[in-house]
């Protein structure tokens, strides 16, 4: 660690070394009831991994700003990606009541439409969770024709690598109140894409791995009949996560030629 330099420290005038030892350690005397603070204040700073801020920042600022708070943001949905291979286990520090709390507050908190709150989430673990991947196999192997041995086996190993995730995060919408705005048939598949899309997200700031899946037609009477869900639950999407055991491999296209922008300096810039 570099020397606190201040003017109680320091002199600009020459002292020989005995006088020099003698002014210093005396204003270090002053300094001694503060120092645990600053040492504190250090260490807490150097433990941060997401602060970039200097030490002086920890006086000035108690918050980050909105151009912070938004790069962060950006980062987390840049970091979110597919993941179809898992390990065992969840990451380090996080445990199913992290998870619970991701889940729970992403219902609570994204938006719904015409605020009519019709998203049903069922998490599942372990056992529970290998079931529903059992149960896309036996779909997937008795509907599909295979052309040879080779791609039902391609198609198995994918099955098996979704399985092996710590869970699976089943998404539903409530016909009951969907049907209450028939003349809106899409606005609730939006906003159950925004929910997928927030826990998916906050997913990935904690490490774990996720992707989603959409295998209704060959489960979703099995998953009612099994779990005794209300038949107004409409199965839309299946999440498997867990730790990830290789990363994304699918290379994000550029957004040019999918975004345009009229009037304004910004179409100047696109």
């Amino acid at each position: 660690m570099r020397p606190f330099k201040s003017h109680l420290l320091f002199s600009s005038t020459s002292h020989s070394p005995s006088t020099m030892f003698s002014t210093s350690y005396s204003s270090y005397v002053y300094l001694l009831p503060i120092l645990p603070i600053l040492l504190a204040i250090y260490l807490l700073h150097q433990r941060s991994s997401t602060s970039k801020r200097s030490l002086l920042s920890l006086f000035t600022s108690s918050s980050p700003s909105p151009h912070e708070t938004c790069h962060t943001y950006l980062s987390s949905i840049v970091n979110r990606r597919s993941i179809y291979v898992f390990s065992q286990g969840l990451p380090k520090g996080v445990d199913q009541a992290k998870i619970q709390e991701v889940v729970q507050n992403a219902v609570k908190y994204s938006p719904a439409s015409f605020n009519a709150e019709s998203a049903r989430v069922v998490v599942l673990w372990g056992a529970e969770s290998r079931r529903v991947w059992e149960l896309v196999w036996n779909g997937i192997e008795g509907a599909a024709n295979f052309p040879d041995e080779a791609a039902r086996a391609k198609s198995k190993l994918k099955v098996d690598q979704l399985a092996a995730g710590s869970g699976t995060v089943l998404f539903f919408e409530d016909q009951v109140i969907v049907d209450k705005f028939s003349d809106y048939p899409t606005h609730f598949e939006q906003s159950s894409g925004m929910l997928q899309f927030n826990i998916w997200t906050a997913l990935s700031t904690l490490k774990v791995g996720a992707s989603l899946h959409h295998y209704s037609n060959l489960i979703e009477a099995d998953i009612h009949k099994i779990y005794e869900l209300p038949s107004s639950w409409v199965l839309k999407g299946e999440m498997p996560f867990g730790s990830i055991g290789a990363p994304a491999g699918y290379k994000l296209k550029s957004y040019e030629g999918r975004v345009k922008v009229f009037g304004g300096d910004a179409e100047k810039m696109v």
